[in-house]
């Protein structure tokens, strides 16, 4: 290994650099490019660690104009060795990356975070548990690619051991396959946990404003370096304390990127996402009688069997519609042919509620 790569991996590996990086980077290392992660994002520049060091970088080179192309916080990129200004020339294909839509008419996508392993959804307990929000969360984690974790934040606030047990077992009812954990940054409950599991890669904070990002994400890294504000106590909110998304290096290894608190989490074409955390329904609707059960009011349908039996809650299957319907009014926006599809079954639909209002008036008369 030569010197110079010996370099590169001393100080990029904490940040995760791999082989593999390594290998995609190669056709810019022969360009005379500098490798680096991108820390921040801010008005078109970004800070960009290198194995020379932390340097700014204009992404004006790369930023298309699709949104979901521009620089973000967790990308390796490739980077001009000098110039004034000094500009990121390429950024590396991404493992994963986490997107939602925005809230404009245009429902564009909007990438939060890049190459990220786990996705941890802060949920505060100081206010009323939003299942369904967790779930809205849960499924753009999914369809990141990153596997999700839930961590229930202030969870001193909930002292009786019963009380807390039933609120977690409400949450892993909401998220199969995903770890709920709940956490004290105050008294240190669970930060063991959820270090061990942040230890292992890159990882980004979710959450609310006043969900406790700022604390837990000090908590991990052993010192202030987040501001943190006070959360109301009349609905256990708090004000953005978080303005852009920071990638830093825990002191356990791995990397946190913080993100600013999100008000509006809308789907992007996260159809696979809301598979995975209704997984129960999915399973269920596998064996329903007919292969396109809309789960409504079918003959043979499973799932509406388990809600008659009470297997299934019907809060559960009333977020899998509202999501689902969601993601296909956004798919569909960019989707010309889904469109087409949508409009089809919408007249199928139509003529069947058509004939059978007919073959009743035809009874009766």
């Amino acid at each position: 290994m030569s010197s110079s790569s010996t370099s590169v991996s001393s100080v990029l590996a904490p940040y995760g650099w791999d082989d593999a990086w390594a290998d995609a980077f190669a056709p810019y290392a022969a360009e005379g490019l500098l490798p680096g992660r991108v820390l921040r994002v801010d008005r078109g520049q970004c800070d960009v660690l290198t194995p020379g060091g932390t340097l700014r970088a204009d992404t004006a080179f790369v930023t298309p104009h699709d949104p979901l192309r521009v620089v973000c916080t967790g990308d390796w990129v490739a980077v001009e060795p000098g110039g004034h200004p000094r500009y990121v020339r390429a950024y590396l294909p991404r493992r994963t990356a986490f997107v939602r839509s925005t809230s404009s008419k245009r429902s564009e996508g909007q990438i939060l975070a890049a190459n990220v392993d786990h996705a941890v959804v802060a949920v505060s307990l100081a206010a009323e548990l939003e299942l369904a929000r967790i779930e809205r969360f849960l499924a753009l984690a999914w369809e990141s690619g990153a596997q999700p974790v839930v961590v229930l934040t202030k969870a001193d606030l909930v002292p009786d051991a019963v009380t807390r047990a039933h609120l977690v077992q409400d949450v892993e009812t909401s998220a199969p396959g995903v770890a709920v954990i709940p956490v004290s940054a105050r008294d240190g409950e669970g930060l063991d946990v959820l270090a061990a599991i942040t230890a292992g890669g890159t990882s980004v904070l979710l959450g609310q404003s006043g969900a406790g990002k700022s604390t837990l994400a000090n908590a991990l890294l052993g010192e202030d370096v987040m501001d943190v504000q006070a959360t109301r106590d009349v609905d256990g909110k708090g004000r953005h304390t978080t303005t852009t998304r920071n990638l830093l290096a825990l002191p356990g290894g791995g990397v946190l990127i913080d993100t600013p608190g999100l008000r509006g989490v809308g789907l992007w074409d996260a159809g696979t996402g809301v598979g995975q955390v209704f997984a129960e329904i999915e399973e269920l609707a596998g064996n329903c009688r007919f292969h396109d059960c809309a789960h409504e009011s079918e003959p043979g349908c499973a799932v509406l069997d388990a809600i008659g039996t009470g297997d299934l809650p019907q809060r559960r299957l009333d977020s899998y519609r509202k999501l689902l319907r969601e993601n296909q009014y956004i798919v569909a926006k960019t989707d010309a042919r889904l469109r087409a599809e949508i409009r089809k079954d919408w007249k199928r639909k139509g003529a069947i509620g058509k004939a059978a209002m007919e073959a009743k008036r035809g009874r009766h008369s």
